[in-house]
């Protein structure tokens, strides 16, 4: 007898989705599409001549490290080197605090199984990271989301937020958010860093592009602010305890596919993070944290910043300067300080979902803003936009393709 495969699935599978908008931008693989919707960073500032030599030296120095079993933590030495790259970026933690994740995708997902059973609610930013939604909706959770406007998260909404539910957590991206690129303020920091420790409500903070700000001045992380909150909370420069689990990543400012990223937490919250991950994958790939550690052993790091902030910058003004000139009439933005994404709403009832059937027809391609919102139906008239991956001559004609699609779908 053949098995009936769907009276065996979980009854978690009932709440996880595929990816909307994956499945939408299926139709923008052709060479002759101009994709303004990538969330990832540009191939050309990959470092791989640097790469490829650390690969071969990490083999040939360190085999044992890089090439055999480690432990779920995480490889010491990439550790330690964190311990004083994170230091350099405001965020004074120990080794015990540190631990390696499979991208920060894994990060989420791990936070998932450790603070949700179904029906818990988490307080997230409205509209927020839709990989974070999809990694939270499998352990069956409700969503709170709180608006956010030009200047992050709003507070008042917050804090009503935190008083009519038992949230288990807050998750929140204050640099350059995905998919919004606002950056929350640091007035707004601050508050939502009292308000957690007001209400005893844990902060997951997501800071995978905070390291790509190419204008404005650099802010501390919800992590640095609470632990000045209470900077009892830090023992003897070993580690800190806290109310925030800080995650960041490699993908963005070195290289997507080592699937590197680092969690920092209170000890005793990283080594339920590391059950967890003994279940998923055992540990992260030995090769490339050896390689990530040496990176930043040998100093590579800054002139790698600097080179992707100074790329990012020219292409971020390409696409504001094109927007004003060919969009300004018919949509507003916050110019961004730093990261990837510039997101449209435009001034009138357009669905961006229709839209971007039009816009394939244009060749041009974004990602629609109604998957980023918890509440369907919410958000049909906003895009995100990527710079990223394209010149600013690309983008000029992206802009002006996406404003011939946007005038045929109003008529």
């Amino acid at each position: 007898m053949s098995v009936d495969w769907t009276s065996r699935y979980s009854r978690r599978l009932e709440w996880m989705t595929t990816s909307i908008i994956r499945e939408i931008l299926k139709s923008a693989q052709s060479p002759d599409v101009i994709s303004m919707s990538g969330g990832w960073p540009d191939a050309s500032l990959f470092p791989v001549d640097k790469l490829g030599e650390l690969a071969n030296y990490v083999m040939e120095e360190q085999p044992a490290a890089s090439l055999q079993y480690g432990v779920t933590d995480g490889y010491i030495g990439l550790r330690q080197q964190l311990v004083d790259f994170s230091r350099e970026n405001g965020i004074h933690a120990g080794v015990n605090n540190i631990a390696i994740t499979s991208g920060t995708q894994q990060t989420l997902d791990l936070a998932g199984r450790l603070f949700l059973d179904e029906g818990d609610v988490v307080i997230v930013e409205s509209p927020t990271f839709l990989g974070a939604l999809q990694a939270f909706k499998a352990y069956g959770c409700k969503f709170a989301p709180v608006p956010v406007d030009d200047e992050g998260m709003c507070i008042d909404e917050l804090e009503t937020a935190l008083k009519e539910t038992k949230a288990s957590f807050i998750y929140a991206i204050p640099n350059f958010q995905n998919p919004t690129g606002v950056t929350m303020s640091l007035e707004r920091r601050k508050k939502v860093v009292e308000l957690a420790d007001k209400y005893g409500v844990p902060i997951l903070e997501d800071d995978p592009y905070g390291l790509l700000r190419f204008d404005g001045e650099f802010l501390p992380s919800l992590f640095e602010l609470d632990a000045a909150l209470h900077p009892e909370n830090a023992v003897a420069s070993e580690h800190v305890t806290g109310n925030v689990i800080y995650a960041s990543s490699f993908s963005k400012i070195l290289a997507p596919g080592l699937r590197i990223s680092w969690l920092v937490a209170p000890p005793s919250v990283k080594e339920q993070f590391i059950m967890a991950k003994q279940g998923a994958d055992v540990q992260s790939n030995a090769l490339a944290q050896a390689i990530a550690s040496e990176f930043l052993r040998l100093g590579y790091m800054p002139d790698q910043l600097d080179r992707i902030r100074e790329h990012y910058l020219v292409r971020c003004n390409a696409m504001c300067d094109a927007v004003d000139e060919i969009l300004g009439d018919i949509v507003t933005y916050v110019r961004p300080e730093g990261g990837l994404f510039l997101w449209l709403e435009l001034n009138c009832c357009l669905d961006t979902i229709e839209l971007l059937k039009i816009a394939a027809k244009e060749n041009v391609a974004f990602v629609p803003g109604g998957p980023f919102y918890t509440v369907p139906g919410v958000g049909k008239n906003t895009l995100r936009l990527s710079f990223a991956t394209m010149d600013p001559d690309m983008i000029y004609e992206g802009i002006r393709r996406l404003r011939k699609a946007i005038d045929a779908c109003s008529e």
